[in-house]
């Protein structure tokens, strides 16, 4: 059980806060190793298929290929959400898996079994969950600038239904005492090991206040279990924060009386650089504002047609209030036509028609901006992990005489 290390976790987090700040070398030796396997003697460690036509496969991860979110409606199917694992997908049985909840923060510390939560109220939502490095490789592509880790496009994010019990409720049941004030879910899979350190299994703190807020323990995905590689049995769904603190099979949560901290929030997901303090920015929370066209990379289109353009926009920060598309590098914008813009600020899908007379090959751009007035900039501050890549991703496409 993974309980049993709980004390010599207090130890760990000691001695790791006593040790000096990694350098920019280690740090980035460290991004390097971002979706490489670190167990299971080198395999990829996830259990689903993964069609090249559907995921272009990075390691322990999977990127979704927005070709494939062509008419299949508002959710990314199950089959077809993208994978970020640090390590390998663990095989849980739901039967005898507990969630703990302990720690000073608590007046009844106990422990959950699957049924147990079951029980309880439920809540749906439809949220997004977004890797922090999306967008990663633009920042050498687009920007020329020296970056490590998994090169995703856009492709590391998706939304879902999601299913479960509010997290505010399992904590009210354990007795949360007024003095609480961060919570961290650890996850159930092997301890993720670089640069020949382990740091244990994934976890991340969150603040009391934004744990009852809207954070959930969801048990059904798309109207179905979670599958193995998205969490099952239960896993955490924090909305509009990056997707690491969305903790996949998790298996018990601290509440603590002083702020926590651990490895994903110290030397991992805070903006190391040029542009930020020796010692990191703040520790990540919210996704930044991002557009996609729901096409293939270097597609090609008939000259003298009109084509139909589909994409998708999304923002931590709110609902999506508008988004422009250029066709001429960005000499001129016009604006697309919003499907979505009164749903849940997951995403939002949108669409333009666009006929091209001149063949040969185009840069199509997409911009958005968002509810509180954030618009997508042309280029992103750059980070040694690249993280939130949030600038207009130039999309090549060729055009062909039809």
């Amino acid at each position: 059980m993974p309980y049993e290390d709980l004390n010599d976790e207090a130890v760990y987090q000691r001695t790791r806060a006593e040790q000096p700040a990694r350098g920019r070398r280690d740090r980035l030796r460290l991004a390097a190793t971002d979706g490489e396997p670190v167990s299971g003697e080198g395999t990829p460690g996830i259990v689903k298929p993964l069609p090249p036509e559907t995921f272009i496969a990075h390691g322990t991860n999977a990127e979704m290929r927005w070709e494939a979110m062509r008419d299949v409606g508002y959710h990314v199917p199950n089959d077809r959400f993208f994978v970020r694992n640090h390590t390998s997908t663990p095989i849980i049985d739901a039967a005898t898996w507990r969630l703990e909840l302990h720690g000073a923060g608590l007046r009844n510390p106990r422990g959950f079994g699957y049924e147990e939560l079951l029980a309880l109220p439920a809540v749906t939502q439809d949220v997004a969950i977004e890797c922090a490095g999306n967008g990663r490789s633009f920042f050498a592509a687009q920007q020329g600038e020296e970056i490590f880790g998994t090169p995703w496009r856009l492709g590391g994010i998706g939304v879902a239904r999601w299913r479960g019990v509010p997290l505010a409720t399992v904590l009210e049941r354990a007795g949360l005492t007024p003095e609480a004030v961060d919570v961290m879910p650890r996850g159930l899979d092997d301890g993720y090991v670089a640069d020949g350190v382990d740091y244990g299994r994934v976890r991340r703190p969150i603040p009391v206040s934004k744990a009852l807020k809207d954070v959930i323990l969801a048990y059904e995905m798309n109207d179905q279990p979670l599958p193995p590689d998205h969490g099952h049995p239960v896993r955490l769904i924090v909305p509009s924060w990056i997707g690491l603190a969305s903790i996949k099979w998790v298996g018990d949560i601290e509440v603590s009386t002083s702020p926590l901290a651990s490895p994903w929030n110290t030397e991992f997901y805070r903006m190391f650089g040029e542009a930020y303090p020796p010692e990191g920015g703040v520790p990540l929370t919210a996704q930044g504002i991002r557009s996609a066209f729901e096409l293939p990379w270097d597609a090609t289109l008939a000259a003298g047609r009109p084509h139909v353009l589909h994409g998708r926009a999304w923002s931590g920060n709110g609902r999506i209030a508008g988004v422009e598309v250029s066709f001429d590098g960005g000499a001129t914008w016009h604006r697309a036509h919003l499907r979505d813009p009164h749903v849940v600020p997951a995403w939002t899908r949108w669409h333009i028609t666009w006929t091209s007379q001149r063949t040969g090959p185009h840069t199509l751009l997409a911009r958005a901006t968002d509810e509180t007035g954030a618009v997508q900039p042309m280029r992103a501050t750059h980070n040694d992990y690249g993280y939130l890549f949030d600038a207009v991703v130039r999309h090549p496409v060729t055009v062909v005489n039809g």
